[in-house]
């Protein structure tokens, strides 16, 4: 058996981390306690009320402000109180609004402020809240009753009476502020198998506005390219013959449409990577180091993974690096495929980062990490397992040189990285969240979408908005577009913004004077202020764009950090349309504005209900500031067109479709840091290279003799549905 050593590495910040520690079962319950006692409401348990009733929405950590979280990690402050943001709909008042609390200070709250009104310069009207579990389910119940008016309709279209079919909401709901008026897409349901490639050609649109559930009123129904005014209606058009109809049987589950059972028996396993001595990062609560990096983790349920004060050999490099936002954006010639546009964080990005799959969403030896939430109950709920770090061997050289000339020799180092990763599944859609740190200095970022495609009933110039994918089922063209939030400090928090380029200048050959030659050079500029910083989607960006501080490395040169974008994003919504404000961030690949208190995120949970009126409006941030030589904040949009095609079936697979951004050392350093590895290769041709002592190689097959402990397979994911 392999025998585990401890990595060695000193923890000289022992508990600072904790500043920014996601809420334990035990707080959020707390909080819960408190505000039950001390608000002066009645409050209803939001897994049942109704939304004419007050009920807690969610409890999730309020990170302490940035002055106060450096002036305790580095100025040997006081430790910040910890403090919990308590979101609370509020239905049964006078003006039902959604209402914003900071409850503290943690274990044992004693007193609560109202935060709305500095955080969004008023209350939050009542419908831009997130549709809850509870209303889904008083909307199934209206449409099923809605369609028990139409049973011979959906016998002779579907074989069915309405009951076995999945609903699937869409977003936003209407086209102007007040609306909650939501498109229902629905399919067939078979189990084992996912229902999104099996639409019926039957929509519903619900108008769910009022607070009393009994006013609540289906408006139209389509139907295979027409629409009625109401299922008896549907029913009358049948019954007259009117309708063009399609007949879908409810397909066996052996025949059906993106069944993710195997078709061929298990083969022999294929590679396990493993640890010889046991993992050589070590994780202490919410942080974790490794070889010089050191990394604080955390999850937000809405906006999902964030990591705090990344530092590298003991310099913070990253304040905050954060996931703000994920869109899917969709075309179609159905009323649910055309008007989707998912604002992914509106629905939990975190809370649906469900329990990872050992061996398979990570490798098999990768230590996995509870994450815990509350959202739409009083009950903390607890995703076992839903996050991974590991070391990753990339079968790559990081960097490598074989000598064939004055001296033979052979250096390189081989390319492992730090990941922390983790899972959301978004109806459809899975997301896998990568967080990479190389031995570099580099840090990755990088998201691969899978799951299955959405689709729309496939009828009259359908192919226009996609590719048939089944008999009667469109593959609907979407686009994915991920927003960031990468707050740097480098080398101190005031940076300043450099861009490099090339351009050529035609000269005579100085030799001579005779010939010109074509000569590249370097162009360098800073940019100063916040209008020049923020460079338009699908337009040319410098090719080198850094955070640079004052200070000089050796060679004379601002140590800096550079960004470097991975990313072939679909086009933006058209700026003329009512609801862009809303995502403005996507107006850019890239945007650099000054660190702000105020301006935490890029986007709200309220966008997603109310786009046309956005609560924030990340366009706002945007206000030509100076930015040299201060606190600067980088807002990264990544994301790819998907033109979904028949290899997307069963699922779409991660291969071309991942997209992200590097961080990468600029100067910061006088030579490449990894030279400092201990997994650095060395050997010349008058060395033996089978001797351990001389080539580290060598020493792996007594090393790496032994048999890897593998825990036995257990996977509890499906406890939280």
């Amino acid at each position: 058996a392999c025998q585990h050593q401890p990595p060695g590495q000193e923890d000289t910040r022992d508990g600072q981390s904790l500043v920014f520690a996601d809420l334990s079962p035990e707080e959020m319950a707390q909080v819960v306690r408190y505000l039950r006692g001390n608000l002066g409401v009645p409050l209803v348990d939001a897994s049942r009320a109704k939304p004419s009733d007050n009920c807690i929405a969610s409890v999730e950590v309020q990170v302490p402000a940035k002055a106060e979280v450096l002036q305790f990690l580095d100025g040997g402050g006081a430790r910040p109180p910890r403090e919990a943001l308590a979101v609370l709909y509020l239905g049964n008042q006078p003006e039902p609004n959604v209402t914003e609390y900071v409850v503290g200070p943690l274990p044992r709250p004693v007193y609560h402020r109202d935060v709305t009104l500095q955080k969004y310069g008023g209350k939050v009207p009542y419908h831009r809240r997130p549709v809850t579990g509870k209303e889904y389910t008083d909307i199934n119940g209206l449409i099923q009753r809605e369609l028990r008016k139409a049973l011979r309709f959906l016998a002779a279209c579907c074989g069915s009476d309405g009951t076995d079919l999945a609903i699937l909401t869409t977003a936003p709901r209407g086209f102007k502020s007040g609306d909650r008026a939501t498109w229902f897409v629905l399919f067939h349901s078979v189990a084992g198998t996912g229902y999104y490639l099996s639409p019926v050609g039957l929509e519903v649109l619900v108008d769910h506005g009022d607070l009393h559930v009994s006013r609540w009123r289906l408006l139209k129904i389509f139907y295979n390219g027409q629409y009625f005014g109401s299922a008896g209606e549907l029913e009358d058009a049948f019954v007259a013959n009117l309708l063009e109809m399609v007949r879908m049987e409810k397909p066996p589950a052996e025949a059906v449409l993106g069944s993710l059972r195997p078709q061929r028996p298990p083969g022999s396993p294929g590679p396990l990577q493993y640890e010889p001595q046991g993992p050589r990062y070590s994780l202490r609560g919410n942080r974790v180091t490794f070889q010089g990096w050191s990394i604080t983790f955390g999850m937000n349920p809405n906006s999902g993974p964030r990591l705090f004060d990344i530092r590298f050999r003991g310099e913070r490099i990253v304040y905050e690096l954060s996931l703000q936002e994920a869109l899917a954006l969709y075309g179609s010639n159905c009323p649910g495929g055309m008007s989707t546009r998912y604002f992914d964080g509106s629905f939990g990005i975190g809370r649906f980062a469900y329990e990872l799959v050992r061996g398979l969403d990570c490798p098999y030896t990768a230590t996995y990490v509870d994450r815990h939430y509350l959202a739409e109950s009083e009950t903390p709920k607890t995703n076992q397992n839903s996050l991974c770090i590991f070391e990753h061997d990339a079968g790559l050289p990081l960097r490598r040189h074989f000598s064939d000339s004055q001296s033979f020799y052979y250096g390189g180092l081989r390319k492992t990285t730090l990941v922390i990763r983790a899972v959301s599944t978004l109806i459809n859609y899975d997301y896998i969240w990568d967080f990479m740190f190389h031995s570099s200095g580099a840090v990755e970022v990088r998201v691969h979408a899978t799951g299955y495609i959405s689709s729309s009933f496939l009828h009259g110039r359908g192919t226009d908005y996609g590719n048939k994918v089944g008999p009667h089922t469109l593959g609907t063209m979407h686009l994915h577009h991920m927003h960031y939030k990468v707050d740097l400090d480098v080398d101190g928090q005031l940076n300043s913004l450099e861009t490099q380029d090339m351009e050529y200048e035609l000269v005579k050959d100085p030799w001579s004077m005779q010939n010109t030659i074509e000569r590249p050079y370097l162009r360098r500029e800073r940019l100063e202020r916040e209008d020049e910083a923020a460079f338009p989607l699908n337009t040319p960006m410098p090719r080198y764009l850094s955070f640079a501080s004052s200070k000089p490395n050796k060679w004379g040169h601002p140590r800096s950090y550079r960004i470097q974008i991975l990313s072939f994003a679909g086009e933006h919504l058209p700026t003329s349309s009512s609801m862009e404000r809303s995502i403005s961030w996507g107006r850019y690949q890239l945007a650099v504005t000054r660190r702000k208190e105020e301006e935490p995120t890029s986007t709200s949970i309220y966008n997603q209900n109310d786009p046309w009126t956005p609560t924030v409006a990340f366009a706002d941030f945007i206000n030509n500031e100076s930015i040299t030589n201060e606190d600067l904040v980088a807002w990264i949009s990544v994301g790819f067109l998907h033109v979904p095609h028949a290899e997307d079936i069963p699922n779409t697979v991660t291969v071309g479709n991942g997209v992200g951004f590097f961080l990468r050392p600029y100067n910061y350093f006088d030579e490449d840091p990894s030279v400092d590895s201990p997994d650095s290769v060395y050997f010349s041709s008058e060395q033996d290279t089978g001797a351990c002592g001389a080539n580290p190689l060598a020493c792996l097959s007594p090393a790496a003799a032994c048999a890897p402990h593998l825990p036995p397979f257990h996977y509890g994911g499906f406890l939280n549905l």
